[in-house]
């Protein structure tokens, strides 16, 4: 394909250029758009065929897709799992199950927690300029500062063959997304199997790192997020605003976030808005950093790379994410199973250990994180006690006309507490790429200027 000579040619261009900061030589760097695709995953597909060869041309758009209506279909409507995972069979399987996920089977599999599990797609694809970027990065980019900030990395992946645990981390942390904005719900399913509608908001996202491609990425911020809470009643006309940073989390420089609260009338700064904090936005079933996987400074946990590892895991969730109205599909005790696909797919496996002398509600978490899209998929979260507490799961999908994708539906299972909470949009609709907004919207000062007086 032409991008593998220029991809090479690009890595070898950068490694002259700026030898001394190289993550990697360029001769490793130029297997990117080889035996690695050139986001930095391999190529190929698993020995046994059930992980295909990555496709570069893409998901297929589905010809009932209306260009423009933001309303994603099912590219594979007539697909069928190709076999299901339930209480009585899990442990056949225990090798390509997160240790997350045999927990909630030795946990709800009594119960009816089931995975079916379907062909497994990989069709992640991002514009060429990325790619370009991206191996640049691999022989520029660096982490510095203890894990805090990365050097001398352009917009894309900075670390497309990590050597590190916090290499894969900062490439969750500064994935490749677009902007779009969703009116979503969060529930929580209490231990008596109650669903309690905990917040209704309307988020808007902006990723301002990815909107210039040939600057270093230093202060841009990653992305700027603006809620405007709906309900519950208690909640209605608040506001939070975060800007999140692209490569620094050093004292001074890392997340910046503000709340209009109705009560006070006026916009504060909101540092309590990170880490172990309980987010008031699901009932306080979870922590600010549980969003989206995993959010914010790494610098309260020492990191350990545990390697590549097959592993069953959400994915390609087009009807859950896009055609389902959620408080249709919870259950008692977990989501209705025939509405989640999974798929075996080849991820990243690191552990979070609390540092000594740091305080966070977890002593240890464990992340997988999907080798196509550097997307966190599972999590799993344990108490200070060293008890499996909560089990976290990514629901996306691919926005193939706009070569993106879409995880903001997520969830935890809460294995000590017995209840389990779900972050996605309510019905179909209510998804639209791209923002109408302003710049001025995303400041302390267009929040003051919209507030409810």
């Amino acid at each position: 394909m032409m991008y593998k000579k220029t991809l090479a040619a690009i890595c070898f261009s950068s490694f002259v250029a700026g030898g001394a900061m190289a993550a990697v030589s360029p001769e490793e760097a130029a297997r990117l758009g080889q035996d690695l695709t050139p986001m930095g995953a391999e190529a190929a597909g698993n020995a046994d065929g059930s992980i295909p060869a990555w496709n570069p041309a893409g998901t297929p758009i589905p010809a009932n897709f209306v260009a423009g209506s933001d309303n994603y279909v099912n590219p594979y409507p007539d697909e069928k799992p190709i076999y299901s995972i339930d209480g009585s069979n899990y442990q056949e399987y225990a090798d390509v199950l997160t240790e997350g996920t045999k927990a909630v089977f030795q946990k709800l599999g009594a119960d009816g927690f089931r995975m079916d599990v379907y062909p497994t797609k990989r069709e992640f694809v991002v514009p060429e300029w990325i790619y370009e970027n991206t191996a640049k990065n691999a022989v520029a980019a660096t982490v510095e500062d203890g894990g805090q900030r990365v050097a001398g990395a352009l917009p894309g992946v900075p670390f497309p063959l990590p050597q590190s645990a916090l290499e894969v981390l900062w490439n969750h942390l500064t994935r490749y997304l677009t902007d779009h904005s969703v009116t979503y719900d969060t529930y929580y399913v209490s231990s008596n199997g109650k669903p309690i509608l905990s917040t209704t908001g309307f988020i808007t996202n902006v990723l301002p790192m990815y909107k210039v491609q040939d600057q270093v990425i230093g202060d841009i911020p990653w992305v700027k997020l603006r809620i405007n809470y709906k309900a519950p009643a208690r909640r209605a006309g608040e506001i939070l605003l975060v800007h999140e940073p692209g490569a620094d989390f050093t004292a001074g420089k890392g997340r910046k976030a503000w709340q209009y609260l109705t009560g006070q009338r006026r916009v504060r700064l909101a540092p309590a808005v990170s880490f172990d904090t309980p987010n008031p936005g699901v009932a306080g079933t979870s922590t600010y950093d549980d969003s989206f996987i995993f959010n914010g400074s790494p610098e309260r946990f020492d990191w350990k790379l545990v390697g590549k590892k097959e592993m069953i895991i959400p994915y390609t969730c087009y009807d859950f994410v896009f055609q389902t109205e959620v408080k249709d599909v919870l259950g008692e005790k977990f989501i209705d199973p025939s509405v989640i696909r999974w798929e075996k797919h080849r991820v990243w496996v690191i552990e979070a250990t609390l540092k000594e002398g740091s305080r966070h509600l977890y002593s240890k978490r464990r992340f997988y994180i999907d080798e196509d899209s550097w997307q966190g998929l599972a999590a799993e979260n344990y108490d200070g006690q060293g008890n499996l507490w909560r089990v976290q799961y990514a629901y996306g999908a691919n926005l193939y006309d706009i070569k993106s994708n879409y995880h903001f539906a997520y969830g935890a299972y809460d294995l000590v507490q017995g209840l389990y909470n779900i972050n996605t949009k309510p019905v179909p609709g209510g998804f639209k790429n791209g923002v109408e907004q302003s710049d001025s919207y995303f400041t302390p000062k267009g929040m003051a200027r919209s507030g409810v007086r």
